[in-house]
Order: structure tokens, then sequence, then C-alpha cells
């Protein structure tokens, strides 16, 4: 994606996508598209600029989508992460893997099998989250710092609270269920208490869009710009969808610092 912000967000430019929102603050369905053939590259360009503006796309009846065709045009989004590699998910309010130093920029996810009723996704947009904050709490995220943490305390991450998007310069809460303290409380209660804080504006309902998944559904994400969460109200009801991961980079704070690792600081 290019790094030129007002490039990319320019409104003038003309599309070549059908692109309908579905929500007022996050989400659109594209239209007129097969994700697995041979894209031009002004397509993946409007795929790439629809994706900063609405947040997470949603591209209905690609059945002719495989494992590897997948995989061809999430490669075209940026260098994926090693199939190999396990990034662990939760049931609860995330941004993708945020236990990384470098979290995952995007995902590419397809339906493969879906229960006929439940198992819906809900994301939420952690720009316009950030935007709604009242300018005190506003000056005291930009400032704040979170600890992100794998399952078992394995890998351990130091994040700024706010973050700069790379590409579109906006600010955007970096939170979700792997934070669990913030740098420089003691006291435990004091960290959950932020942290409860500002996610209630991540998640507020006018700040969401869920989506009912059908087979052959797919759905694109900005991990930068968004929180997600399965509705986990399927039961054991089969629920199969297949991810591919898009690599990212180091977060950035307000102030220009770094993210890093808490073992590298």
């Amino acid at each position: 994606m290019s790094p030129n912000a007002q490039q990319t967000l320019d409104p003038v430019r003309p599309s070549v996508l059908e692109l309908c929102p579905v929500s007022g603050r996050i989400g659109a369905v594209v239209s007129g598209v097969e994700l697995s053939g041979d894209l031009p590259e002004e397509t993946v360009d409007e795929i790439r600029l629809a994706l900063l503006r609405h947040k997470v796309l949603f591209v209905r009846g690609q059945h002719h989508l495989d494992a590897r065709s997948q995989s061809a045009f999430a490669r075209r989004l940026g260098e994926l992460i090693d199939p190999d590699t396990v990034i662990p998910s939760l049931d609860a309010w995330h941004s993708d893997a945020t236990f990384l130093d470098r979290p995952p920029l995007a995902s590419v996810q397809r339906a493969l099998e879906v229960p006929a009723q439940g198992g819906d996704t809900v994301w939420a947009n952690t720009v316009t989250a950030y935007e709604d904050l009242p300018v005190e709490l506003r000056d005291l995220a930009d400032r704040l710092w979170f600890l992100h943490s794998a399952a078992h305390g394995t890998l351990e991450t130091r994040h700024p609270l706010v973050r700069v998007h790379p590409e579109t310069g906006e600010r955007a809460i970096l939170l979700g269920g792997f934070a669990h303290s913030v740098v420089g409380l003691s006291r435990r209660a004091d960290s959950e208490a932020l942290i409860r804080l500002f996610q209630e504006y991540v998640t507020q309902l006018e700040n969401t869009v869920r989506w009912r998944w059908a087979v052959g559904d797919v759905a694109i994400w900005d991990n930068r710009a968004t929180q997600h969460r399965v509705v986990n109200d399927f039961g054991d009801r089969p629920r199969r969808l297949h991810s591919v991961t898009i690599a990212g980079d180091v977060p950035i704070a307000v102030d220009a610092a770094r993210a890093g690792r808490v073992d590298q600081q």
C-alpha cells in the first residue's frame, strides 16, 4: 500500500469497484470482482484504497477460491506471514496477534462451512473509537503504553495505546484481548479499569459492523484499524473459516516512539 496518505485517500480518483457500505462507520460489500482471477493492478489498488476507507471489506460468492488462490490474492496486498506460524486467536474482542512487535497488517478470511444459525463475526473501527474520546481522554491515551502477551505469557510486547496508521496518518486505539496491563502501573485493578474504559469506546454498537457468513464469503480487514470477535452462539455446529495473514510493521506512537518486544528493551 502507498505510504502517501493524501494520494491514497484522494476522493477524486475514480473507482473500478462496486462498493456498498453496510454500516455508518465501518464495512463495505465489494461486488463485481473475482478474487481468484488475474486481477489488474488498478483493481488491486482500488481494493487497497477501499480497505483503508472502510476498514473491512466483504466479497460474496467467491466459491472459486481455494487455499492457493486465496494466498495468491492476499500476497497482492503484502508479504504473507509464514503459514506454519501459529497465530492464536481469541473469542473476545481483539486485533490479531498484538503480542508480536509487528502485528499483522491485514487478514483475508474465507468461509468454508458455516452454521445455519449463529457464528457471525463483528468488527469495530478503532480509528473512530479514538475520535470519539473526549479531549481529556485523548490526551491521556496518547501517552499510555500497554503490555500485550500471547497465551501463558510466552511472548510479550510493549505497544502504545494509540498508534499512528502508517498509510492514512489516522490515530487508532491499539488494545483488545491480548492487552493485560499498563506500563508503569503496579496495581492490576488500575490497568483493568483503563482497559475497560478505552475498550468500551471501541466496541460501542455505533462503531461496529456484524457479518452473517455464507459459504464462499471473503472478509478482508485492516488489522491496524480494527478489532473483531466471533459471536459464539452456534454451539457444536460446524464452523470453518480459512485465514491468510499479511505481515505488518512496528506500531508507531503519537510521539514517534516505536513498539517493541519486552525482552529486547
